[in-house]
Order: C-alpha cells, then sequence, then structure tokens
C-alpha cells in the first residue's frame, strides 16, 4: 500500500496534482452557490431603481 502512494520518485507529484485537481473542480462547483446571495442583492437593487425611475416618469408626465 505504501508503494501505490509513493509511486515510486514520483508520488508527491501525482497526489499533489490529484488534490490540485480536486480543490479547482469544488471550487467551481461551488462558487455560484456562494455568489448566488450577492446577484440576488445585485437583481433586486436594478430592480428597484428601474421602478423608482418608471414612477418618477409617470409622474412628469402627470404634471
Amino acid at each position: 500500500m505504501l508503494e501505490l502512494l509513493q509511486m515510486g520518485k514520483y508520488g508527491a507529484y501525482v497526489w499533489s496534482s490529484y488534490g490540485l485537481a480536486v480543490a479547482l473542480m469544488a471550487y467551481v462547483a461551488f462558487k455560484p452557490l456562494f455568489d448566488k446571495k450577492t446577484i440576488f442583492k445585485e437583481l433586486s437593487m436594478k430592480y428597484r431603481r428601474e421602478v423608482n425611475l418608471a414612477n418618477k416618469a409617470k409622474e412628469q408626465e402627470q404634471l
């Protein structure tokens, strides 16, 4: 078993490459979940801004 983990002289390179690949895949998989709150906040601010502009334009038309 130890020989399998060491993989000759290249064990450190192979296992660090596997670890980096797994870490990057996890980052790519979970990054949208972490950004969801920020995206929803930005979209709601944009929506409120557009609604306010539309209301102001209606008020201007009525005057």
